[in-house]
């Protein structure tokens, strides 16, 4: 306990919090804090029973599998990566693969198709284009949202969290990058090989919301996301659609989605098949950031919409 209380913490110092919590494991200090207990705080609650049970089986198969065999490779520090590769679901899924073949070759397999829902329910499908020979898919991704600093509030002293940016994943199939192009609200989509033959990931950072509170204030929204794919040899485009944050009309609902069915139609609902750029196109140049080179953050490009204006 005395040698990892002060690593096994969160940003902000705070041991019960921190992804690896030892509060409840062997604490000196208190009786309540030997209780043999390592939390894990970095898995989510799933919403069915066997997601459980999966989640179960996955760390007592890696804890089992370690201590068969303990790693002493030297670890690999992914910086930046873990904030722009390892937040599409695409490499998500990618780097689940290579835990489940670590197991599988120690002895422990695991059904692949046992794991695929954690990322069907956090990255799902937004919709599909067919467009020629291109078949472009859109997913939601991971958007970590930042803790904003202490403000005074009716009820004392308060933390926002800053929830106005979204990250969606762009995959396209039969894709010829000599010949095809990507644009996102105008600007060419960097994307990025994968080890399928046609297949091309990339990531889309957006500012989709304007609350009171929240970091780069000044900065417009910049949905609608509108997608087109783009023959540079007729200089012409395939096909385009759009991805809605909310209702594609601007309408509200009356109340939450009362099961995960009309979730997934209203999520449907937000993914359209819109008019394209007609002849002829000249895409805008757009190029990713050398920390990020997955992800296309369009706050750096002059796209936004202007700040809604308070009324009266």
């Amino acid at each position: 306990d005395m040698l990892f209380r002060h690593l096994l913490v969160d940003m902000t110092g705070n041991t019960h919090r921190a992804e690896v919590s030892i509060d409840k494991l062997f604490d000196p200090q208190t009786p309540y804090g030997r209780q043999g207990i390592v939390e894990l705080r970095a898995f989510e609650m799933p919403p069915h029973p066997r997601m459980v049970v999966a989640q179960m089986l996955l760390v007592r198969a890696i804890v089992a599998s370690f201590a068969a065999e303990p790693y002493h490779h030297p670890l690999i520090r992914w910086g930046q990566a873990l904030h722009d590769r390892f937040l599409l679901p695409y490499n998500l899924w990618r780097d689940m693969e290579d835990v489940l073949a670590h197991l599988a070759a120690r002895g422990v397999p695991l059904p692949a198709d046992g794991y695929r829902p954690f990322v069907e329910l956090r990255c799902p499908l937004v919709g599909r284009l067919q467009a020629g020979d291109v078949t472009l898919e859109v997913r939601n991704a991971i958007e970590p949202w930042h803790v904003l600093g202490e403000e005074l509030t009716a009820g004392g002293t308060s933390r926002y969290v800053d929830s106005s940016m979204e990250r969606i994943e762009v995959r396209v199939r039969g894709f010829v990058p000599e010949r095809h192009l990507v644009l996102v609200n105008g600007y060419t989509l960097p994307l990025q090989a994968t080890p399928e033959a046609g297949v091309f990931v990339g990531g889309v950072r957006f500012r989709a919301w304007a609350p009171a509170h929240s970091l780069h204030a000044h900065i417009g929204i910049h949905h609608p996301i509108r997608l087109e794919v783009i023959d540079t040899w007729g200089q012409r485009a395939l096909g385009g659609c759009a991805y809605h944050v909310w209702h594609p009309e601007g309408r509200a609902f009356d109340e939450p989605p009362l099961t995960r069915f009309e979730a997934a139609a209203r999520r449907a609902q937000r993914f359209t098949v819109d008019h394209h750029t007609p002849w002829p196109v000249v895409p805008l140049q757009a190029s990713a950031h050398p920390d990020a080179p997955w992800t296309l953050d369009l706050r750096r490009l002059p796209l936004d919409r202007p700040m809604p204006r308070a009324l009266g």
